[in-house]
């Protein structure tokens, strides 16, 4: 397991990218929309991870829903696995609520799950697979 990305939660993903560009330096190297998940993404490369800005494009998704209640901010942060059902499984054997019974795809293709912040101490954690 490794950290594969932080996720950050943002009303506008270019006005977010040229904020993080002019003020820290940080330059974006991929951008797509998710429609699975209702979602633009924006990936800036950190070390060995990545910072993932995440704007909603439905004004009724839980991301809009997470913005509208806490604001832009930390949104999750994502494990990748290596056998995201196996992990899923072992989530659920040891009492994790999970968001996502089944994996669906996420940014790059990759499977994704979300496990509920309530049983990982106020951290929504999504699982991802290459």
């Amino acid at each position: 397991m490794k950290l594969d990305h932080i996720a950050v939660a943002v009303r506008d993903l270019e006005e977010a990218i040229t904020h993080l560009r002019d003020a820290l330096g940080m330059e974006t190297v991929h951008t797509e929309e998710v429609p699975g998940q209702k979602a633009r993404i924006g990936f800036i490369p950190l070390g060995n991870t990545n910072l993932e800005l995440v704007q909603p494009t439905d004004p009724a998704s839980g991301l809009a829903k997470f913005i509208e209640q806490r604001g832009e901010g930390l949104h999750h942060i994502c494990l990748e696995v290596r056998d995201i059902q196996g992990s899923l499984k072992h989530c659920e054997e040891k009492g994790l609520a999970l968001i996502d019974r089944e994996p669906r795809v996420g940014a790059h293709n990759k499977r994704v799950a979300f496990l509920h912040p309530r049983s990982t101490k106020g951290i929504l954690v999504e699982l991802c697979q290459p």
